[in-house]
């Protein structure tokens, strides 16, 4: 996956960066993870991970170059205060659902709750 950075904006009325992007991703064949590029354009532009927000990302159908737009803010207390939630949601690694118990655990409590129903 290759980042190039097309263009770069500062905007400091929102204490931001607006940066337009695009992702080679040849190798994957799909659109790279909303994570993936978020790491890539945070080392791209030497910037930590957590102010950077990937705000759109796009392949055009047939091609392998994506077309994104990302706000790489000053600080995390004002990506809060401008970003909507649901931007600052897409952005968040997923959560790992609970580990899901072995057969035999689940033996064990399906014969304790029968014990208690008798």
């Amino acid at each position: 996956m290759k980042i190039k950075i097309v263009s770069e904006k500062k905007n400091p009325l929102l204490k931001r960066s607006e940066v337009l992007f695009q992702v080679e991703h040849s190798q994957t064949g799909s659109t790279p993870p909303r994570i993936e590029v978020r790491n890539a354009v945070a080392n791209a532009l030497k910037k930590d991970e957590n102010l950077v927000f990937v705000k759109k990302l796009q392949t055009k159908t047939g091609s392998v170059i994506a077309v994104g737009l990302a706000n790489v803010y000053d600080s995390l207390e004002q990506a809060r205060l401008i970003e909507p939630d649901y931007i600052i949601k897409r952005n968040m690694p997923p959560e790992k659902p609970p580990e899901k118990e072995t057969g035999k655990e689940l033996e064990k409590e399906e014969k304790e709750k029968k014990e208690e129903n008798v």
